[in-house]
């Protein structure tokens, strides 16, 4: 697997998003592809958060074929929200089997699990489709000495996930990907509401806008769960 840290960049290639703030029927196109009004409150966020380049005012951008070069940007997203994906399946299949929850909440983590095992499902097999091979699943370890410290780390986890989708979505120049990027994203940030609710958090601990999470940062702070 290519190191997660590193992505080439391309000045010339236009992003998904680039294309979906400067062309009105691209957008419509797109937003009826992923829910309609729904997806448009999402997708203001994702462009607020990550800026968009216009070529004018007024002006609209033609899609770009892809190349080899955008396929590889795309794919290395991918596979950098793959692995984020195994350790969130993996942290709560292993808080699924601590046993320290019972009725309701062990309900709600096993729906949680499940989310997140679809999301490794459903990228996984995206990476296959555009001819790239998915990411390894890392061993993992994660602390689980009581049910209230799960639950805090449970949070930091979720709220670091979505930030992680909103930092990655302004490289994507696949908009099926960024499709899929915004539907996970959105499921993510509900789960880190949920949580923040259950810790007596605030439910939009950024504000109005949500403030991304590089990859270095988010690097840091899961490097201790893998083995």
């Amino acid at each position: 697997m290519r190191d997660p840290t590193t992505l080439e960049t391309h000045p010339e290639t236009t992003t998904a998003l680039q294309e979906l703030a400067s062309d009105p029927s691209s957008r419509r196109r797109f937003l009826k592809m992923v829910g309609g009004t729904g997806a448009a409150g999402a997708l203001t966020i994702f462009l607020a958060a990550c800026g968009s380049t216009k070529t004018g005012a007024g002006s609209t951008t033609a899609a770009t074929t892809s190349t080899s070069a955008e396929v590889a940007g795309d794919l290395d997203v991918l596979n950098y929200a793959l692995t984020l994906e195994f350790l969130e399946a993996d942290f709560y299949a292993a808080v699924i089997a601590s046993g320290l929850f019972k009725g309701a909440q062990l309900d709600l983590i096993k729906t949680f699990g499940d989310h997140e095992q679809a999301h490794v499902d459903v990228i996984t097999a995206t990476v296959k489709k555009l001819g790239g091979t998915p990411a390894a699943k890392p061993k993992t370890s994660f602390p689980l000495a009581n049910a209230g410290a799960v639950v805090k780390l449970a949070a930091t986890v979720e709220n670091l996930g979505a930030a992680a989708y909103l930092a990655e979505a302004g490289k994507i120049v696949n908009k099926e990907v960024l499709a899929a990027a915004l539907s996970i994203h959105s499921v993510e940030a509900r789960h880190a509401a949920a949580l923040n609710t259950l810790l007596g958090k605030s439910v939009t601990p950024d504000g109005p806008f949500a403030n991304p999470a590089p990859r270095d940062q988010v690097l840091a702070a899961v490097k201790p769960f893998i083995v």
